[in-house]
């Protein structure tokens, strides 16, 4: 292994010349910097990260936190924040929850001690305990779903959304939406519920919801709930696009066509849902906005840009209106 003395060799300087001109110290002289510059690369020089990180007492890493990966809300999400890390020179480490407390919290037992330089966060409840982390120095980021006002955050208006999608089904002549609703311990389910339930007490419509987890299991339990407890729903909202998947396998079960014997809606555009038959109506999030967003707010606070209050950005979502919640003819 190539070390630092053997760079200052080549250069022709002391090793400290070469440590501080690798590190960025503005007071290299540009004939010194040029020297090791070349002497490193001659040599095939890669600096020891793990060194570099005791004597800094952090890392170049940021542990990226989420839900699933596999869900394509969370992998655009880690998009934006691995680009925008990358042009700050930081790599991420990125951390599957599986909605379980307990895994996150071990996740973020593993940032502290691995002193990573920051932390972007989709925590399973408001309840997620991040003050070890928070105590050591270490900024952290909330995205989806808040962490109270001690911490920044990048969500979205699920409220909003929900509500106009629901409006969206009545307007489209469907009579009486139901709701796949999430887990009743995450906060986006409960917004999204909220702002269904607003919409159909505006329309003088009963609120139907069946909650699930949110994967495709979850989806078909709760479609299942609904249409054998209320056969007199004839359209779904649906709280995420996993959900959606098992709603609908549940309806192609027993017989019901999206957009004809059923309207169907669901939060989180996908790379499938235009691809449906028919295609599928959803709420769009800015997924890879919110993770550019948190990324680029977590690296101002890591180089310490930003200090003082913490953020808290409310990102709007958009109705994507296709054939399966129009009202087509039988």
């Amino acid at each position: 292994m190539v070390k630092i003395v053997d760079v200052a060799r080549a250069a022709g300087v002391a090793p400290s010349t070469v440590s501080r001109a690798l590190n960025g110290d503005p007071t290299v002289t540009q004939e010194y910097l040029d020297r090791v510059r070349e002497a490193a690369e001659a040599l095939g020089y890669r600096p020891n990260r793990v060194a570099r990180s005791l004597r800094r007492q952090s890392t170049d890493v940021v542990a990226l936190i989420i839900p699933d990966v596999g869900n394509n809300f969370c992998t655009a999400i880690t998009r934006g924040v691995e680009d925008v890390a990358r042009e700050a020179g930081l790599s991420v480490l990125l951390c599957n929850s599986d909605e379980d407390s307990a895994k996150e919290a071990m996740y973020l037992d593993i940032a502290e001690a691995q002193r990573v330089a920051g932390v972007v966060i989709a925590p399973h409840s408001q309840d997620a305990d991040v003050s070890l982390v928070v105590d050591s120095g270490i900024p952290v980021v909330a995205i989806d779903r808040h962490l109270g006002d001690k911490v920044d955050s990048i969500t979205t208006d699920s409220r909003t959304g929900a509500r106009e999608a629901t409006a969206h089904l009545l307007e489209a002549g469907w009579e009486r939406p139901g709701c796949c609703g999430g887990p009743r311990d995450i906060e986006t389910a409960w917004w999204r519920a909220d702002g269904y339930r607003d919409a159909v007490e505006e329309a003088g419509v009963p609120a139907t919801i069946a909650h699930g987890t949110y994967d495709r299991e979850g989806g078909a339990a709760a479609a299942a709930e609904l249409l054998d407890g209320h056969p007199e729903l004839d359209s779904l909202f649906i709280s995420n696009e996993q959900m959606a998947l098992g709603v609908l396998a549940e309806l192609g079960r027993r017989g019901l066509r999206p957009g004809v014997d059923m309207g169907v809606l669901t939060f989180d555009d996908t790379p499938w849902a235009p691809l449906m038959a028919p295609p599928m109506s959803v709420v769009e999030q800015p997924a890879y906005e919110i993770g550019a967003r948190a990324a680029r707010l977590l690296t101002d606070r890591i180089r310490g840009d930003v200090s003082g209050t913490p953020c808290h950005e409310v990102l709007p979502t958009r109705l994507v209106v296709r054939e399966s919640s129009r009202r087509a003819t039988r």
